[in-house]
């Protein structure tokens, strides 16, 4: 097997880029590498910031601590939306990274969500997410858990000031309905931006960050090209949400923040921007998301 066919070998560094930017949404904790040395490499090819998000207590925590202990690190908390169900009706398959759980019910479910509030209060936290719906992964029988979720941590949201980061998968009208029903905080962002170019209208007029990921460079994702083409350049976000969703030409290898510069280039390309442009406007746009 030819080493460029290996995928298990890290992709290469790109070129760098001249303005620098942030990663909106990364999970350090999954990656195989220190947090120093990914840091480094994000920074070597000017990606000087990250967003570290918190998917479930333990990775929160980790998270809060993480941005506590680096200058270019910021961290979110929260229940990720499949986290939800599996407190609440358990985990037989012990598909979380806890393994095997036995079911909590609703007292659990608020007992995990205290401790998300409570590392919403920490000032290095400067998201409540990822949070939202997942109607990929989890059945009906996790609707009612999912959906409670996600409506307390709007609410812890918008009681400490925070940005609301929100996983969508499949389940766009619910999501759009849930916030409007509760009132959404007043800085959303919908990480790895699934929605089509409709969507992407309706997210602007309410003022909704647009985070992109590597996927908008597949082959498949016309619809998600077309939506970043009629996305504001004043909302829009970049991401890797590393180690998943790794951009061509390296799609199927593990994800890492310095590989950023190939999604912005994609992206400045279905924008029609420089990619200077581009790099300056989401510089500004993420750390205005995220008030740092």
């Amino acid at each position: 097997m030819a080493p460029q066919d290996d995928k298990t070998t890290p992709p290469p560094l790109p070129e760098p880029l001249r303005v620098p930017v942030a990663d909106a949404h990364t999970h350090l904790d999954m990656q195989e590498t220190t947090v120093e040395e990914a840091l480094a490499k994000a920074a070597s090819v000017g990606v000087t910031t990250v967003v570290q998000v918190g998917c479930d207590l333990a990775g929160s925590r980790w998270a809060a601590d993480t941005a506590a202990a680096y200058e270019s690190v910021h961290a979110t908390v929260a229940l990720h939306p499949n986290e939800a169900p599996r407190i609440v009706l358990g985990d037989p398959d012990g598909w979380s990274r806890q393994g095997a759980r036995q079911p909590g019910g609703d007292a659990a479910l608020d007992a995990a969500l205290d401790g998300i509030d409570a590392l919403a209060a920490r000032p290095e936290v400067r998201g409540v997410g990822e949070t939202g719906l997942d109607h990929f992964r989890t059945g009906p029988e996790g609707m009612a858990a999912q959906q409670r979720s996600f409506r307390a941590h709007i609410e812890i949201a918008k009681r400490h000031g925070k940005a609301l980061v929100i996983h969508d998968r499949e389940a766009h009208e619910d999501v759009l309905r849930i916030l409007r029903e509760e009132g959404a905080p007043e800085r959303v962002v919908f990480h790895c931006y699934s929605g089509d170019a409709e969507m992407a209208k309706i997210c602007a007029e309410a003022g909704y960050f647009l985070s992109f990921a590597g996927n908008v460079t597949f082959k498949n994702a016309q619809p998600l090209r077309d939506a970043l083409a009629v996305a504001p350049p004043e909302l829009v976000l970049v991401e890797t949400d590393a180690p998943f969703l790794t951009p061509v030409p390296y799609r199927g290898r593990a994800n890492a923040p310095y590989l950023i510069p190939l999604t912005l280039r994609a992206m400045a390309e279905v924008k029609g921007m420089t990619e200077d442009a581009l790099a300056s406007a989401v510089a500004a746009n993420t750390a205005r998301a995220f008030d740092y």
